[in-house]
């Protein structure tokens, strides 16, 4: 190839170059902040419908703390705990939880629990259950995970603390008991980790983001 071709060929290929990276930037630039609120929102809604704004008057969001505890939490990455407070008492916390063993694998949990170790709701945020069976968790299938809210640790008693075909007080769904199972379990765990940790968990500057350190 004649050299006059190969810089012709060299100098489109650089302009190609600078032109697509200027448009990534120039998307980027132009999107991030509206893809992060976005997000933002998007947790907020998850989180106010289990514990609703007028019951705090603190960001959720920015009042947040990553807590690590593979044996009562699901997982050995680190955990999220959102934090509800009015005038600066401690009113609820909503944590993130996993239920490792689902029919499916990873059940994603978003657990809120009273300051009086109550719990406020809990969601199914992610999981790959069987469509029609396990996915009966999800709060847009059914309302089985209704059924845990006002629940504690004493209520039922920790025996009862399992689906009904297992000698407990939580439904089971007809051709799929695991999944159920797997979270009923992994709510109970969320709240021995609570119990375990309240005082620690509200500890802390309302926009810190900290590692709380576990037992």
């Amino acid at each position: 190839m004649p050299l006059k071709k190969m810089l012709l060929s060299a100098s489109l290929l650089g302009l190609f170059a600078v032109l697509g990276t200027a448009l990534v930037t120039f998307t980027y630039e132009s999107t991030h902040e509206r893809i992060a609120q976005n997000e933002r929102n998007v947790l907020l809604r998850s989180l106010h419908a289990l514990i609703p704004p007028e019951r705090h008057d603190n960001d959720l969001v920015s009042d947040s703390i990553a807590v690590t505890d593979a044996a009562l939490l699901g997982s050995p990455l680190p955990q999220q705990v959102y934090r509800a407070r009015q005038g600066g008492a401690p009113v609820a916390l909503a944590l993130t939880a996993v239920a490792p063993d689902g029919y499916s694998g990873d059940i994603n949990l978003l657990i809120a629990i009273n300051h009086d170790g109550s719990l406020a709701g809990v969601r199914v945020t992610a999981h790959r259950e069987t469509p029609g069976l396990g996915d009966k968790v999800d709060v847009a299938r059914t309302d089985w995970v209704h059924a845990f809210a006002g629940r504690s640790l004493s209520n039922p008693p920790p025996e009862k603390w399992k689906v009904k075909k297992d000698g407990g007080v939580f439904d089971q769904f007809t051709g799929a008991t695991v999944t159920p199972r797997a979270v009923v379990k992994a709510v109970r765990n969320a709240l021995d980790y609570y119990q375990q940790h309240r005082d620690t968990l509200f500890d802390g500057g309302s926009d810190a983001a900290q590692e709380v350190p576990h037992g």
